[in-house]
């Protein structure tokens, strides 16, 4: 497998499967320097900042004229505020798959969020086949039995941590957004469950999208 998570996490998302594919570009343009001019395909979730940066997304456009970017209804309009070209615009409805050349499938599907908000299931027919869903509090009724790699959500252990993060903010008289996050994002105990019942024997998965407790803190923008 080839894959490289630029970031992930509240601070931004970006990974790369394969060379060629970006799913979620929400970090400066400088991260993605290094592999921006082999990139084929983008493929975005929402509309979020630490997912979709902007500023990015319009130098993506500038810099890639014919590159391709797929999303799903709710972020068509967006990509072309930031100057990507609508013939450029791969739009999927979900759980309906799109197929490329050189044997390449991509599926989206709804993800439960607190804004419109998709996963990607990714085949190569002679390569690996790829699962990615964060920010999203729940997969039921989502399956992807035997994938080589699973990127998803993973942003807190379990509940008995998130209540003690809580507990340390409401101390510290600091402003919390655990009672969010438990309805918005995976625990890893949720994720692990749902792995068990899908992955195969040579299966490998990485969370994302891990918090990452500040010292301090007055407010998180997510």
């Amino acid at each position: 497998m080839n894959y490289k998570i630029v970031e992930s996490g509240s601070s931004g998302n970006a990974t790369i499967v394969e060379g060629v594919i970006l799913i979620d570009c929400g970090v400066s343009f400088k991260k993605l320097q290094p592999y921006y001019e082999d990139l084929k395909l983008v493929l975005l979730t929402h509309i979020h900042s630490d997912h979709f940066n902007k500023a990015t997304i319009k130098k993506l456009a500038s810099v890639r004229p014919t590159l391709r970017f797929g999303c799903c209804a709710w972020l068509v309009e967006e990509l072309i505020k930031c100057g990507v070209n609508k013939r450029n615009i791969d739009l999927y409805t979900p759980f309906e798959g799109l197929h490329y050349g050189l044997g390449l499938a991509i599926e989206s599907f709804e993800l439960k969020h607190d804004v419109s908000n998709c996963g990607w299931r990714i085949m190569f027919d002679d390569g690996y086949k790829y699962f990615y869903a964060t920010d999203t509090c729940s997969l039921n009724n989502i399956e992807a039995k035997d994938y080589d790699m699973y990127f998803i959500e993973g942003n807190y252990e379990d509940e008995t941590e998130l209540k003690k993060r809580k507990q340390k903010h409401i101390e510290n008289g600091e402003f919390y957004y655990e009672d969010r996050i438990e309805k918005t994002h995976l625990s890893q105990v949720q994720a692990l469950d749902w792995l068990n019942n899908n992955m195969g024997e040579n299966s490998q998965y990485i969370f994302m999208h891990q918090h990452i407790e500040k010292e301090s803190r007055k407010e998180v923008t997510e």
